[in-house]
């Protein structure tokens, strides 16, 4: 849905009436990132490679994979630098969303320190905003906050304060789907479109890009990120 910054409307010195309208950033409604008419060894149009933490930034491109959900191409985070708190995130540029429903096709290819593919939300910064990640070497689902650069877990409602996720089984070199839905503070975590657990928090509530993540030396194939919300 796209909106409109509103100006009060002004009166000019022969009385006329004037009313300003000045476009601003889209609020989107439903949207589809396959990238399958994207430049391939390139990082897509209207996207940004972003990073927070220690390390290398990401070398995320578009490639041709068989196996895509959604053929040929898909994008893939291809560094493996191993530095243990590194964020290497590729972040949707021009759509903006408040409360949306999001979700990725995912297929982790590599990564000995870790395998995580991840999803991102209320995107300020490289340092400010939510993540939730599914892990192929921990077996578990987890959302995050990012606050000042800083990584914390949140535990799903109804458990105990320092609850680290949900375990469930993630599949390593298997196309998996990851998926979240925002409604104001309410977070609702699904895998595979099943629901794993609920997250409340207050921290960011305002609109943000949203985006994909990975961490240390996770090679990733991402394809098929949706969102849909306002």
């Amino acid at each position: 849905m796209k909106t409109r910054s509103h100006f009060p409307a002004a009166v000019c010195s022969v009385g006329i009436l004037v009313t300003i309208l000045v476009p601003a950033l889209a609020l989107a409604k439903v949207k589809t990132w396959n990238f399958d008419k994207e430049k391939v060894q390139e990082l897509p149009s209207g996207w940004l490679s972003e990073h927070t933490g220690q390390g290398s930034k990401g070398d995320w491109k578009v490639i041709a994979d068989p196996s895509a959900p959604s053929q040929p191409n898909v994008l893939a985070q291809l560094s493996n630098d191993a530095t243990n708190y590194r964020f290497p995130l590729a972040i949707a540029d021009k759509d903006i969303y408040r409360d949306v429903t999001v979700s990725v096709r995912f297929k982790t290819i590599s990564g000995t320190r870790d395998q995580g593919a991840g999803l991102a939300w209320r995107f300020r910064d490289a340092n400010n905003y939510y993540i939730v990640r599914a892990n192929a070497l921990e077996n578990n689902v987890v959302l995050y906050k990012v606050q000042d650069g800083k990584r914390i877990s949140l535990a799903p409602k109804g458990t105990p304060e320092k609850t680290y996720g949900a375990k469930t089984k993630v599949p390593g070199n298997t196309w998996q789907k990851l998926g979240v839905q925002v409604k104001g503070h309410l977070f609702t975590v699904f895998f595979n479109d099943q629901k794993l657990f609920d997250v409340e928090d207050t921290t960011f509530t305002e609109a943000g890009k949203i985006g994909l993540w990975t961490k240390a030396d996770s090679v990733i194939y991402f394809d098929d990120l949706t969102a849909d919300g306002e």
